[in-house]
């Protein structure tokens, strides 16, 4: 967990992650990644759900998940191909029964947004009459993002329904860095960069309340199961604060001089959000579903107003899951867990003055290793184009982790 918060900074650039505080990561662990991250309805016995804190009653056994991502991005223009990697630990979450069937609690560390961009170009130098007297090379770059620690229980109300709450602390710099230096110093003039940099620290709490309807032994032969499920997460006040300065180096980053422009306390609003889904299963053997996400945007607002201005996305989701035989002791590829789903999404901003909208394509596996796994997730997606968009990026992510299951918190018998 300590090490987490450096890895963490290792996402693939992107010039869609300027918007806002961030792309989102989303709430998906890796077995819901490869079913097109759907997860609000089902519930899974082996497998933590993050997505509906109401769903962590149906884990029997004290599981613990750890995943990792890799990712290539590839962003094509008319004039432009540039292709960006990047990998970094995705989370860590644990989860045991209070009471087995009764009351289940869970907590995890996992990243909430991440920056990560750069652009540059080159710009002129007016003087006052409005003529150009020089050109500068003007870069922008930004990195960081939030982190979310988290805790929730699910409680069983009724014989087919629980609920469940998650109480979230979201924490983070997000750094934004604009740069300019002469391209001609043939005049005399010495050569030098002027940074305006713009540090916003965001830090406090958010809710979540989750609701689950699950009833099984349906069909002629009682091995059917009809799941629906809601989560709705409060908007969030959170504490933030900005820092403008000015830094001049010298074109080996030696600083020359830095002063403070301004320091401004305020506040970032995380809008509310509201996602619900349906799943319909046989046992172990089989399972789809599907779900819708809103997320209200034009209601954020931020210490930083040029992060402000944006719109209101949703998404909707298609994803299932099969196993051959999952009780089977002689043949293991019967045992392997197989996943698939597509997903389509619009962005929170613009670009061009255009809606940007990305499709996915998930697919997956767990391999089972006793009553743990290994779990293996891929994603290929496209977002905007370059007709309406003028930028298009194409991606793919590349999902490894590990699930183990045991019985924890047992008094012993026998020594």
């Amino acid at each position: 967990m300590l090490f987490a918060a450096k890895v963490w900074g290792q996402a693939a650039p992107s010039p869609f992650t300027d918007f806002g505080i961030g792309e989102a990561y989303g709430n998906a662990l890796i077995h819901n990644q490869g079913a097109g991250g759907i997860g609000v309805s089902h519930p899974q016995f082996w497998y933590l759900n993050n997505q509906n804190p109401a769903l962590l009653v149906f884990n029997p056994l004290t599981v613990f998940e750890v995943g990792t991502l890799y990712e290539s991005r590839t962003l094509k223009s008319d004039t432009l191909n540039e292709k960006n990697t990047g990998g970094n630990l995705n989370y860590l979450a644990v989860a045991f029964p209070i009471k087995i069937n009764k009351w289940s609690t869970a907590a995890g560390l996992m990243p909430y947004t991440h920056v990560s961009y750069n652009f540059q170009f080159p710009q002129d130098v007016l003087n006052q009459s409005g003529e150009v007297v020089d050109t500068v090379t003007a870069r922008q770059t930004g990195s960081g993002g939030l982190t979310q620690l988290y805790w929730a229980n699910g409680v069983r109300v009724a014989k087919y329904m629980s609920v469940g709450l998650k109480a979230t602390y979201l924490f983070g710099p997000i750094d934004n860095v604009y740069a300019n230096f002469l391209d001609n110093t043939s005049n005399g003039a010495t050569p030098y960069v002027i940074n305006v940099t713009e540090k916003t620290n965001v830090n406090g709490f958010n809710f979540g309340l989750g609701f689950s309807y699950s009833q099984d032994s349906l069909g002629r032969r009682d091995d059917r199961r009809f799941s629906a499920g809601a989560v709705y997460n409060f908007s969030g006040n959170l504490k933030g604060k900005i820092r403008r300065q000015v830094i001049r180096t010298t074109l080996a980053e030696d600083t020359v001089e830095r002063y403070t422009l301004s320091v401004i306390n305020g506040k970032v609003k995380v809008p509310s959000s509201f996602t619900v889904g349906v799943s319909y299963a046989k046992g172990a053997s089989w399972m789809i579903g599907t779900e819708f996400f809103y997320q209200d945007w034009s209601s954020f607002k931020s210490v930083n107003e040029d992060d402000e201005g944006l719109e209101q996305p949703g998404g909707v989701s298609l994803g299932g899951e099969y196993t051959a035989d999952p009780i089977t002791v002689e043949n293991y590829l019967k045992r392997i867990t197989f996943r698939a789903g597509v997903n389509l999404s619009r962005y929170p901003y613009l670009a061009n003055n255009k809606a940007v909208n990305d499709f996915g394509i998930n697919f997956g596996m767990s391999l089972p290793a006793g009553r743990s796994s290994v779990d293996l997730a891929f994603k290929w997606g496209k977002r905007g184009n370059k007709d309406e968009n003028i930028l298009e990026e194409s991606y793919f992510k590349i999902y490894l982790g590990l699930t183990f299951n045991d019985q924890w918190f047992i008094k012993r018998k026998f020594d």
